[in-house]
């Protein structure tokens, strides 16, 4: 673990040399812009499976602010055994309202690309059963819905999608009472029985494209 931090910090100086902004602030001794999102997230924000940074390009703007604004007011990326979580809380607690729009002009302009289908053991026609609790909120193609604080599901990456069903099932994600819609999102994974269903689900949210 301790190299594997060593490598997140050499690789976000690095990556914030790549780009400049307005904003700025040091973080364990590295100076970090309100642009380094390009370190963990990819340079064209398509995400990053080893370091569970999930796509950023073709997130909705609405759920990208609040998702910021909840690591940054320490709602969410404090539970212990949510490491990528954990990784990320400190880059947002940089953020001021000012920085967080200009992230979300910036991510704005990224192109969407179809997300790489990695997850293959999954059944989705028991997923399409198991998904119908979802599609109240989430709705009936996973296209999300804003009324309902729900993000869109499809197109995201399935490995994110699954460590997150984990992660709320477990409790790392959605502990915080504060967090109304994690909880929400918590108490529903744990209707989902195991990780197998989890995997059905995720595949057939494939099968939906975006």
């Amino acid at each position: 673990m301790k190299s594997k931090k060593a490598g997140f910090w050499l690789s976000l100086a690095v990556g914030t040399v790549l780009c400049t902004t307005a904003q700025a602030a040091t973080v364990d001794g590295v100076e970090v812009s309100d642009r380094f999102c390009l370190t963990c997230h990819g340079t064209d924000g398509q995400g990053n499976e080893g370091i569970d940074a999930p796509r950023l390009a073709g997130m909705e703007r609405w759920y990208l602010k609040r998702q910021l604004e909840l690591f940054r007011d320490g709602l969410r990326g404090t539970h212990p055994q949510d490491i990528p979580g954990q990784e990320m809380q400190p880059m947002a607690v940089i953020l001021t309202d000012e920085s967080i729009e200009d992230i979300l002009d910036w991510v704005a302009t990224w192109e969407y690309k179809p997300a790489e289908i990695t997850i293959t053991d999954g059944n989705p026609d028991r997923g399409q059963t198991l998904y119908q609790p979802c599609a109240a909120c989430h709705g009936p193609n996973a296209e999300g819905n804003q009324a309902m604080n729900a993000p869109a599901l499809a197109g995201q990456n399935d490995w994110y999608l699954m460590n997150q069903l984990i992660n709320f099932k477990e409790g790392y994600r959605g502990d915080d009472s504060r967090d109304q819609y994690g909880s929400q999102m918590r108490m529903m994974a744990q209707t989902i029985p195991d990780r197998q269903a989890m995997k059905d689900i995720v595949s057939y949210i494939n099968t939906l494209g975006r």
